[in-house]
This record gives C-alpha cells, sequence and structure tokens, in this order.
C-alpha cells in the first residue's frame, strides 16, 4: 500500500463556480490545524473564469494548491475520484466549489480524534443549509442521535452504521463535505472492490466512501455545523430536470441497492427505503411525462424485488395512460395560475 504524507488534502471539484469558488478556497485556507494541508482542485472543464480564479489562488500558494484541468469535462463523479488519487495526505477531506466550511478549527478538531484512535476511518459533523440568494444558513435537521463519550461530549462515537449510510432519506448519515477520513483505508476499499467505484457504472461517489469507512472501523460523529451547504442551486445531487432527478435517484438506489446484496444486509428498515425510493422514481416519472421512465422505474421494482405499498399502487394508478394524460393536465393548469399570480 502507498505511504502518505503527514498532511491533509482537500479536495475540491469545481464546474462553472467562478462567483463562489473564492469563498470556499478562502474557507478551507483559514483552517487552523497542526497538519499542514494540501488543497486538491479538479478544475472540470468550465466555460466561465472559474479555472482562472483557482489559478490565482495558486500563485498566492504554490506549495499549497494543485489544480487538475480537465479538457474535456469528466463528470463530477471521475472528477472525484481522479482526485482522491491524486491526494497524498494520509487524510482525505472535500469541499464542494459552491460550498464552505464555517469552523476555522474543524481539519484540526477532526484530524486529532484520527490520531488517537487508529479503529476509526472517518470524522463527520452536522452541517447547515444555506441558501444563496438570501444567505440564509438553517439547520438541516435534529441531530443524529448516537451514543456520547463521556470524556467529550461534543463526540460521540458508533459502529455498524452502514445500514445508515445505505438509506439517506431527510439527510445523509455521513455528509462527505463535513468529513475527514482516512486515504490508506479507502484506497484499499477502492482496491479491493473497484466496481463500486466506477463512475460508468454510479454516478456518486459519497455513499460508497461513507459505507466502505464505516464498515472497515468506528465513526466519530462531533455534534457541531462546520459546513454551510449551498441549497437552490443546480448540482449533481440537485439537477434541473424531472428526467435528471429521475436519473440521479435510480443511480443511487442502484448503488444502495447492490451494496445491500452485496454485503448481506436485510431489514425491514431498508425495504421500506427501497419501497420509498420507488415511488420517489414513479413520481419523478409522472411529472416527467415520459412513458420510459416509466418503464424503468417498474423495471427496477422487478428487479430489485420490491413489494407494493400503498404509495406505490397509488402511482402505478396515476401513470395509467388516461389517468396519466388527465392529472397532467390539471397540474399543468395549476401551475400555470401559481405563475400568474
Amino acid at each position: 500500500m502507498q505511504e502518505f504524507k503527514d498532511i491533509i488534502s482537500v479536495i475540491v471539484c469545481t464546474y462553472n463556480q467562478e462567483d463562489t469558488i473564492s469563498r470556499t478556497l478562502d474557507s478551507i485556507l483559514s483552517q487552523e490545524c497542526h497538519l499542514p494541508i494540501e488543497i486538491v482542485i479538479g478544475e472540470d472543464g468550465s466555460t466561465d473564469r472559474t479555472l482562472a480564479v483557482c489559478q490565482q489562488y495558486q500563485e498566492q500558494h504554490p506549495d499549497t494548491i494543485r489544480i487538475l484541468a480537465n479538457k474535456p469535462n469528466k463528470g463530477f463523479v471521475r472528477n472525484y475520484f481522479d482526485c482522491l488519487r491524486a491526494c497524498r495526505g494520509k487524510y482525505i477531506a472535500d469541499c464542494s466549489g459552491d460550498d464552505f466550511w464555517i469552523d476555522n478549527l474543524k481539519l484540526e478538531q477532526e484530524s486529532l480524534i484520527l490520531d488517537s484512535n487508529p479503529d476509526v476511518g472517518i470524522v463527520h459533523t452536522n452541517w447547515l443549509r444555506h441558501y444563496e440568494e438570501t444567505g440564509e444558513l438553517q439547520s438541516s435537521s435534529d441531530s443524529p442521535q448516537r451514543e456520547r463519550t463521556t470524556e467529550s461530549p461534543q463526540i460521540s462515537f458508533q459502529q455498524d452504521l452502514e445500514g445508515a449510510v445505505l438509506m439517506p432519506i431527510e439527510r445523509p448519515a455521513i455528509h462527505l463535505c463535513t468529513s475527514l477520513y482516512r486515504n490508506d483505508w479507502i484506497r484499499q476499499a477502492m482496491q479491493d472492490f473497484p466496481r463500486f467505484f466506477d463512475p460508468d457504472t454510479y454516478q456518486c461517489e459519497d455513499v460508497q466512501i461513507a459505507f466502505f469507512l464505516a464498515r472497515m472501523g468506528r465513526v466519530a460523529y462531533i455534534d457541531k455545523p462546520t459546513l454551510a451547504y449551498t441549497c437552490g442551486s443546480t448540482t449533481i445531487s440537485n439537477p434541473n430536470t424531472e428526467e435528471k432527478q429521475f436519473l440521479f435517484w435510480a443511480n443511487t438506489s442502484r448503488l444502495s441497492f447492490d451494496l445491500a446484496q452485496a454485503f448481506d444486509i436485510h431489514d425491514d428498515q431498508l425495504d421500506r427505503f427501497f419501497q420509498a425510493r420507488i415511488h420517489k422514481l414513479l413520481m419523478h416519472a409522472f411529472r416527467s411525462g415520459k412513458p420510459s421512465l416509466r418503464k424503468k422505474a417498474l423495471a427496477m421494482q422487478k428487479e430489485m424485488n420490491v413489494a407494493d405499498n400503498r404509495q406505490i399502487r397509488l402511482a402505478k394508478v396515476l401513470l395509467l395512460p388516461a389517468i396519466w394524460q388527465i392529472m397532467r393536465f390539471v397540474r399543468n393548469v395549476i401551475k400555470s395560475s401559481k405563475t400568474q399570480k
């Protein structure tokens, strides 16, 4: 296994984010940490001035910032994994080009936990939603409940978190942009299970990284927000069309299902999660007006052996051709009337 330097590597994947990338980089450069950092920027062929801004920062911090300038555009997931493979530090963090950290001691607190707990593979924290138009910061939800240690009431540890990682409903069990994780552990997982890290198969990077790190050791959680996660803009997890949303959720659902099958994870809660995902896909198909998406959703339900429930049965009724046409007409009329108001 490759030897890594006693530093922290921070991955920044960015594309057409000239208005926000400075904020992201400033939040990383302001970190106060006993370990030096390197910033690995995956600039994915932007058509605006994002690359120029990144190059200005590189000129100011030549010993800290490396830019992987992609031509042509690779797509987020391939860009992320290429950046990960370029990381030289023993620990890895990441912050997307429209997000930013809000705690200057984030990396210090997380790295101290990893330094003193060799059985912990990943540390993560709470986070806030950031709305770009208003600048407002809101809680992402109530903090997850975990067993607390008496030594440090803000820090908790948990094992056997893999199932929870596979079932992100209101929020992910581990938000990767809040995290710090071991480079050698994730490289080992990528070597042992390469199919789960294939960007052509799964258009997702965070679920499998969190899953394998949680499977390989304990997870540490710091119950305070360190990340402002930007909402409201178009991102890989918030695409701007019903069809793109369908494809994103289909890919992530397939990844969760394949991981559960590969590692024999089965329980009633997971069954209900996949039922909720099939219902979600059927409703995206309904709103898209594309029969091909309805067909894909039903095929996934069959392949994943997901039983019908009341919500799925109702969605299937709405997708009967005659009813579908009527309901979409009514929906469009309502949307039009709201727009006119």
